[in-house]
């Protein structure tokens, strides 16, 4: 029987699916908007979408694989859970306090983010430990099972467990979670030693008590999908995809579910940096303009940057660079992204001292772009690009939803080009500019301020709008080629089957490195290894293959951040720990522009990934023409460009008749489905073997 693959993202404006023939590689791509009061209707709607348009049982799904934004939105929304907070006796106010830091420094009107506990229903409970894990007071379970009874008796659903230096030794915290199991079993439980056993009290509080705040929104999510996927008749593996870039099961999203708060933007940058990789990239600017964001990553010798620090549910809109202590801090690995408000749906709009501005707000799903007729009121960056002639109003979606241009144009020249003494078609060019520069802000962001030259990246560009500006935002930052992958809409769909399941370690042991024991630090990963090799024989046994990756995380001592380096399989030694000193001092180059070899290097973490890597799907063969891409014209279109001042005559192809090896020469329009891709005047484009578009200069 024939098999599929599905892989589902849900996006603020549209959910996007990949449905993927596991023989044959033929892709099938559904798109149906997002459903914000349920998004798991959007979901089922775009399930149901893949099986009537394929024609197929849904018993023939083999994987379902899906990126949420539904823990983010329930921590920007404050829909969350009620959660209470068991620590140790006078650090109650752990939350409370947080960093001592302003998101902006001198916005009198900035406030803090509102505690995900209140300090009612924080409990400091007697019991201690010292920063070796040495028991100096004994657990107080009386005063714990006190603190629980008026946490059950007031609706508490989450309970959080952080206790000092539990990181080093949890016998506090694993006493403390038994008792909550007794005593109050339906309580949602987050421990932060299992969650974030790292040190610094508060990211690890506060990690933990996200987790717990999402717990019961993201645990009453996926049992509704499995419910609803079982009463379809699919009963296919269901992964959900992980901020780190790889996939966990279910039953971990349920335990877990701190791990999956930005699941929905990293599959996109996977799926830029495999695609890249195939066409002999290994650094890549990843681009995702969707409705309502751009996002933009960095692949580095064909692998995602990731941090470890980061925040998420922040409410306050910040400039570019700025926003650190706007959220809710979260110590675990997630793929580096910079993110703005600039999406197909982000509005246009008129400032108090009368500047032309872009975004962030945004139309969203619902109701949408003026262009879309569901009642949308204020031209969005959408409805420019259909003004400027970059979208066709009869062939957005393929023709399933017509476009109102005559109600974009009035829009924009109503409450944009008129109030400002513009014409139309240069206001339209003006907003379409100021979106660009926010995104160009972000692409440096992530290269340039973390030490990289983008001159030396390809940049994968995709989304339903990425492809429309990516090839402005590369002539502007100087990247040499611009890649647009077939689909472009649905590509972190796509991306979301080309993922594996990982699962992370970490432990902290702060030494210097001159000191640390090669044996000791071996033994640790080695103990790392045996969990983790237990864990991925219950979840799979067609493995394609497991790959074991360790890193240390050093700083100079006195520092208060620290850089990732990447230790080799093997056994370890004092000249693999050597190699490792030179491999911090290069970062430490690349990201301050210094070195300091008169100052000790420490150790602070040791963090190690399981990939269980899942089989890979086939490639599609695309067919191969002669250059000549005359059989893909549709027509011409009069297009407006930056600096000629006028509308310019240009060809419009249609994607899906392009063949291998066929050469377009810019300015030109190329129209899919799922998005448009923009070819300036003074580049060209040539369809590569696997049916990319490449762009670079004529």
């Amino acid at each position: 029987m024939t098999t599929f693959r599905l892989g589902i993202d849900i996006g603020g404006t549209f959910t996007d699916g990949a449905l993927v023939d596991e023989a044959t590689g033929e892709l099938s791509i559904i798109k149906v908007p997002t459903t914000p009061g349920n998004p798991a209707d959007g979901f089922m709607e775009a399930v149901g979408r893949a099986q009537r348009d394929a024609s197929i049982d849904p018993s023939s799904f083999s994987l379902l694989v899906h990126a949420t934004t539904i823990a983010t939105n329930a921590l920007i929304t404050g829909t969350f859970g009620r959660v209470g907070l068991i620590t140790t006796e006078g650090f109650r106010d752990v939350l409370e306090i947080g960093y001592q830091i302003r998101p902006r420094l001198y916005d009198i009107f900035q406030s803090k983010p509102t505690p995900l506990v209140s300090r009612r229903w924080s409990y400091g409970i007697p019991e201690r430990l010292d920063a070796r894990g040495q028991v100096l007071k004994p657990l107080d379970e009386h005063a714990l099972r006190i603190a629980l009874g008026e946490m059950k008796a007031g609706g508490i659903e989450a309970v959080v467990i952080c206790f000092l230096h539990s990181y080093i030794n949890p016998v506090h915290e694993q006493r403390a979670a038994e008792i909550v199991r007794e005593v109050f079993p339906d309580a949602y439980l987050s421990v932060s030693s299992e969650v974030c056993p790292e040190f610094r009290e508060f990211p690890r509080a506060s990690t933990a008590a996200v987790n717990a705040a999402v717990m019961p929104i993201v645990s009453r999510y996926v049992d509704d999908l499995q419910s609803r996927l079982t009463r379809l008749g699919s009963h296919a593996p269901f992964y959900i995809m992980q901020s780190n870039g790889g996939v966990m099961n279910a039953d971990a999203a349920r335990a877990k579910p701190v791990y999956m708060v930005e699941s929905g933007p990293a599959a996109g940058v996977i799926a830029a940096g495999a695609l890249a990789q195939a066409q002999g990239h290994r650094n890549v600017i990843s681009f995702d303009m969707g409705g309502t964001t751009a996002k933009v990553g960095l692949v580095i010798d064909g692998q995602p940057t990731l941090s470890t620090e980061y925040e998420v549910g922040s409410q306050t809109i910040t400039p570019m660079g700025e926003g650190k202590g706007s959220g809710y801090p979260v110590r675990t690995q997630v793929i580096d992204l910079v993110e703005v408000g600039a999406g197909g749906g982000s509005l246009a709009w008129i400032d108090a001292g009368g500047s032309l501005r872009v975004g962030p707000s945004s139309a969203g799903a619902v109701p949408g772009p003026v262009c879309y007729g569901q009642g949308g009121a204020q031209p969005t960056l959408t409805d420019t690009n259909l003004v400027l002639g970059r979208l066709d109003p009869d062939f957005f979606l393929g023709g399933e939803l017509k476009l109102d241009a005559a109600a974009a144009r009035a829009a924009l020249q109503e409450q944009i080009a008129q109030p400002l003494g513009m014409e139309l078609l240069d206001c339209a060019d003006g907003v379409l500019e100021i979106a660009n520069a926010n995104m160009m802000a972000a692409m440096r962001l992530i290269s340039v301020q973390r030490g990289y030259d983008p001159r030396e990246f390809v940049l994968v560009a995709f989304g339903g709008a990425g492809p429309l500006h990516a090839n402005a935002l590369a002539d502007a930052l100087g990247l040499p080629t611009v890649l647009i992958p077939p689909a472009p809409g649905v590509a972190s769909a796509v991306g979301l089957l080309m993922t594996d399941i990982k699962h992370e370690f970490v432990a902290t042991r702060r030494e210097l490195l001159a000191e640390v024991s090669p044996q000791e630090l071996g033994a640790t990963f080695a103990d790392f290894e045996q969990r983790a090799s237990a864990l991925l024989a219950t979840e799979r046994k067609d493995w394609l293959s497991i790959s074991l990756v360790r890193h240390l995380e050093l700083r100079y001592r006195g520092q208060s951040h620290e850089l990732q380096v990447v230790l080799p399989a093997g056994d370890l030694t004092d000249a693999e720990l050597q190699r490792a000193h030179g491999q911090f001092e290069e970062a430490h180059k690349r990201a301050y522009g210094y070195i300091a070899p008169e100052d000790p290097v420490e150790l602070v973490n040791l963090r190690f990934t399981a990939i269980g890597k899942l089989p890979k799907l086939a490639r599609k063969e695309f067919e191969q023409g002669s250059g000549d891409p005359s059989q893909a014209v549709k027509g011409t279109r009069q297009l407006w460009f930056r600096g000629k001042g006028e509308e310019i005559e240009c060809v419009v192809y249609d994607r899906y008749r392009l063949r291998g090896g066929d050469t377009l020469q810019g300015p030109a329009l190329v129209e899919e489905m799922d998005s448009n891709t923009v070819i300036l005047p003074g580049y060209g484009a040539r369809v590569d073997e696997h049916g990319n578009l490449v762009i670079s200069r004529a």
